[in-house]
């Protein structure tokens, strides 16, 4: 089968297709012929090997996993003898876990793992699409903010794949939402229902009279320092983007001190059944039409360095997404 390894950190050049083994499923395992999977900001960080601090999990000199790829959909082709809660045929979607590996033509995890059926109303491309930035904004605003209904949100970095899902989770939670892009993507930001857009070309939000109950920085383009008096009192930072240790003593000092906090979470290390769960509300929300994934643009497999080189530049619209299947690639 063919898949994306890497051996080395660098430029999106690294990435080669290469021939490899097709996986054989344990007894516990599914064999999943991936139709869609995708590039994720997180994953470019993992190829370049940036920030530094991150090679303490990733691997010093060298990637100690080869292989990227979370998010996926596909079919089940075969499974181990003692699965039960899948079948052959199955159209599934979730992720491939800390251990990677999407980003191929098959890929064998194990039946508890993060998955479940596709949504009836999504393609495999849209459904891989939707399943990071949900399952990251999610825990931050409903576990870490404790994001109640009536209160107001602003979301920085609201045109992302994570900003794009927590736009929309907050208005599931019935939230006053403001969201922060750059002038080409006010509209679509519009669209995914925030009350309010604000084009920080035009304007900074910081400077502004307008107070939020929550500041949800997507991107790591702001601090909780610009944004403390933006704050209401009792207001919480989160901050999806670490780009080093330096946030962490503000999380334990504000932790102690002062009404306003800094938060943070490790929203992929959380406990598998934890995030099943939300996934499979991910599903129940798609299917009832409160949840839409953007798909900036669609690559197929060997092409996937090209699509790593449009996320390095930072500006994508939503998700970037590999198809397996060549007709679907735009």
């Amino acid at each position: 089968m063919k898949a994306i390894v890497y051996r080395e950190y660098g430029s999106p050049d690294v990435l080669k297709l290469e021939e490899v083994e097709k996986p054989t499923p344990k007894d516990n395992e599914l064999l999943i012929k991936i139709h869609a999977t995708t590039v994720t900001a997180t994953e470019a960080t993992f190829r370049r090997g940036e920030p530094l601090i991150a090679r303490l999990f990733t691997g010093l000199t060298k990637p100690k996993n080869t292989r990227l790829g979370e998010e996926l959909a596909g079919e089940i082709e075969a499974v181990g003898k003692d699965v039960t809660r899948f079948k052959i045929g199955d159209q599934i979607f979730g992720t491939a876990g800390p251990e990677f590996g999407a980003n191929a033509e098959y890929i064998c995890l194990p039946e508890d793992g993060v998955l479940t059926i596709k949504p009836a109303n999504m393609d495999y491309e849209e459904a891989a699409s939707s399943v990071d930035g949900v399952l990251t904004a999610l825990p931050f605003l409903r576990d870490t903010g404790n994001i109640q209904s009536g209160q107001k949100v602003l979301i920085n970095g609201a045109s992302g794949s994570v900003g794009a899902a927590a736009v929309q989770l907050a208005q599931v939670f019935g939230a006053e939402v403001t969201g922060v892009c750059s002038t080409s993507n006010v509209e679509l930001v519009k669209s995914l229902g925030a009350d309010k857009v604000i084009d920080y070309t035009q304007e900074d939000f910081t400077q502004s009279q307008e107070t939020y109950d929550l500041i949800f920085d997507t991107v790591g383009k702001t601090s909780f320092a610009r944004c403390k008096k933006t704050l209401k009192p009792n207001g919480i930072f989160l901050e999806a983007a670490i780009n080093g240790l330096g946030l962490l003593p503000q999380v334990l000092w504000t932790a102690m001190f002062g009404s306003k906090k800094v938060k943070i979470a490790a929203t992929g290390l959380r406990p598998e059944g934890d995030r099943r769960k939300d996934l499979v509300f991910l599903k129940e929300l798609i299917e009832a039409g409160k949840i839409k994934p953007v798909i900036d643009r669609c690559y197929p497999l060997e092409h996937i360095a090209e699509a790593h080189r449009y996320v390095d530049t930072g500006h994508k619209k939503g998700n970037v997404v590999i198809t397996l299947d060549p007709n679907r690639a735009i």
